[in-house]
């Protein structure tokens, strides 16, 4: 390594030329940066002796050149101040030139801007990355024309500034001799990554993409780095945008491995040392291709398997992606047919909504994705459709009896992403009806039957308890359906929305023709019949297991409760409701406010509020009397904050 202060005279003459990488930056310098050196150039032109003004450091390395003959240096650092003074010196030129001092235009061109005896891209002094080369050709041949790039904007601003009233050949000589630098030319032995790690560590911003990038093309010849980045990167780039850091990722986890955000380019870096740069190149550029599919669906030309993506880029699950790229790669190799992968990907899906109608927690998902397909390969027996089924079933997917009674009783309309997965639920159910003319469900939005404010008139037609069925039913399956009338029905009355529901198109709103009043009883009667058809939607694909299921809790006597391997003896549904509240006080204390929140008319911490207050040890009233179809509906919606399985949250009746 040579370290030398130096001027930017030397750094020019001579038959050279600086390479920007094509891993590096396209040029970014605006206004800002633009008015400062302006400002530092006028006060040394200003002065009468003006001193050396320092502009910062520049980091090189010398390259292989072909033809021989020009002397070419990677530009590893400092790409933006070289690329503005070679601007201003270009403007220098051309101001020249349009004064008529022809003599000076040649010279400062010949010497500063040009190899004048070189062709091609060994014409240029200065060679930008590829993003920027084209702009910087035309505005050295063309500097008249403008063009949308910061590069030739940067050239005018500088050009307006020289126009008034300053002397040319001072300011040249300014700019060629009074700014200093360091100069850092690397050996042709040292590492220039490790520059690149410094810089970023020292505080110079390095985005995962651009280190991606970087050690990408610090390990291509640089003869060959403009054909590799023409054939393969620039396709993936053009394909992928600001997702590479993600694809890469995801890339990276599909052997099995679970890495995070910030270990990417590291474990990047370590699969280009072992495989090779090119291999890994050709390798990643082929599953670009899968996942720009995935994130633009619309171009996959398989119908089913295409309306199959679309669905679940809908339930924005791109922890599957891992998994999916596998799949895809089995698919686009023949290993697998369409209709094969098409159920594939329907089994993802299924396994998505009944984890989350379950409240099963999506947080793990990005650590049980990736290991799913290795685990499949070593299953010696049945198609890779079954394989996907078996391995699956093991990781937290519901039964059947635990997804239909949270499709009864779970709040799914909600914050985040839950009302769109609740969307694709209703759009399976209006689509499984199989109507010969089905309306585009996209124009389609979730409607309230009990509206999400509780007019008097509402309060009157659900009678005594409507805060409690409005708490507790309000955002169940059984009170949403679809519409295209939202704004119409709003908080309108029961009757009213049924005369709507009446036109409508959707054959689930056929349901209210003969409808009559709203209350928790039909409600609870509606997620029923839903929840049946919702099963075959999204039949259990595993080893049928039996459970318990409760089908109406009137006229039923609770005598067991166990809650986490925790066995209560109850002889009440009351006592049911204390015990899971205790439970949920001490093991999720951070969730009473939650709770009380949703449930006001149920949970809060003043007894007035209450008909029948009973306190919790943590000094939490609730209300201990209600039915016992609100205590089960209300344990079941509290197993699901909590994220339980009915496993885990499980009460034994006998009927009374």
């Amino acid at each position: 390594m040579d370290v030398s202060s130096t001027i930017f005279q030397p750094i020019f003459e001579g038959v050279k030329q600086y390479v920007v990488p094509l891993f590096q930056r396209s040029y970014s310098w605006n206004k800002k940066e633009w008015l400062t050196l302006w400002e530092d150039l006028k006060e040394l032109y200003d002065s009468e002796n003006p001193r050396q003004h320092f502009m910062g450091s520049i980091v090189t390395i010398p390259a292989k050149s072909v033809p021989e003959g020009v002397a070419k240096f990677l530009l590893i650092d400092g790409q933006q101040r070289i690329t503005t003074v070679y601007l201003i010196l270009m403007a220098i030129g051309d101001l020249y030139c349009e004064r008529g001092e022809q003599e000076k235009y040649e010279e400062i061109k010949n010497i500063y801007l040009v190899n004048p005896y070189k062709h091609g891209n060994d014409y240029y002094k200065l060679l930008p990355t590829q993003i920027d080369r084209s702009a910087f050709k035309r505005i050295i041949s063309s500097p008249q024309e403008k063009i949308e790039h910061g590069m030739w904007e940067a050239y005018m601003f500088f050009k307006r500034k020289l126009s008034l009233n300053i002397d040319l050949d001072r300011i040249k000589t300014i700019i060629t001799t009074k700014l200093s630098i360091v100069s850092i030319v690397l050996d042709a032995t040292d590492n220039p990554y490790l520059v690149f790690e410094s810089l970023n560590h020292k505080g110079k911003p390095l985005s995962v993409a651009d280190l991606i990038r970087n050690y990408v093309f610090m390990n291509i010849h640089v003869d060959h780095q403009e054909d590799i980045y023409n054939d393969i990167w620039k396709p993936m780039q053009d394909r992928l945008g600001d997702t590479i850091p993600e694809f890469v990722r995801h890339y990276l986890t599909m052997n099995g491995d679970y890495i995070n955000t910030g270990d990417v380019y590291n474990v990047l870096k370590e699969r280009i040392d072992k495989v090779g740069v090119e291999e890994c190149l050709k390798e990643l550029e082929k599953y670009s291709k899968f996942y720009s599919i995935f994130l633009n669906p619309e171009k996959e030309k398989n119908e089913k398997i295409r309306k199959e993506l679309l669905i679940l880029k809908r339930l924005d699950i791109s922890t599957s992606y891992p998994l999916l790229l596998n799949l895809y790669n089995l698919y686009s190799e023949g290993n697998i047919s369409a209709d094969e992968f098409e159920a594939m990907l329907c089994v993802i899906e299924n396994y998505i909504i009944r984890r989350f109608v379950c409240g099963v927690p999506s947080n793990q998902l990005n650590k049980v994705f990736p290991q799913v397909y290795i685990q499949m390969k070593k299953i010696e027996k049945g198609s890779y459709l079954d394989k996907l089924k078996t391995v699956l079933q093991a990781k937290n997917y519901p039964k059947d009896y635990d997804f239909r009674e949270n499709l009864k009783t779970a709040k799914l309309y909600g914050n985040g992403d839950r009302i769109k997965k609740t969307k694709i639920i209703l759009d399976r159910i209006e689509q499984s009806y199989e109507h010969k003319e089905m309306s585009d469900l996209d124009e389609l939005t979730i409607e309230h039957v009990m509206p999400q404010t509780l007019t008097d008139e509402w309060k009157i037609h659900l009678g005594d308890d409507c805060e409690q069925t409005y708490e507790l039913y309000l955002n169940t399956l059984g009170n949403l359906t679809l519409t295209a009338y939202n704004s119409e029905l709003s908080n309108g009355s029961f009757r009213r929305k049924c005369e709507i529901y009446k036109d409508s198109h959707l054959d689930m709103n056929k349901y209210f023709q003969n409808i009559e009043k709203w209350t928790a009883y039909e409600i609870k009667k509606r997620a029923g019949v839903l929840a049946s058809k919702i099963l075959k939607i999204y039949p259990y694909f595993g080893e049928t297991i039996s459970g318990r299921d409760i089908e109406n809790v009137t006229g039923t006597k609770p005598y067991s409760l166990i809650v986490l391997g925790q066995e209560f003896n109850v002889n009440s549904w009351t006592d049911v409701l204390f015990y899971t509240l205790q439970v949920v006080s001490d093991l999720a204390p951070d969730k009473l406010e939650l709770i009380e929140n949703d449930y006001p008319s149920l949970l809060g911490r003043r007894a007035d509020l209450f008909r029948r207050p009973k306190e919790l040890a943590n000094g939490y009233f609730y209300e201990a009397g209600l039915s016992a179809v609100h205590i089960y509906n209300f344990c079941k919606q509290l197993v699901n904050i909590m994220e339980l399985s009915q496993d885990e949250w499980d009460v034994a009746v006998v009927n009374s």
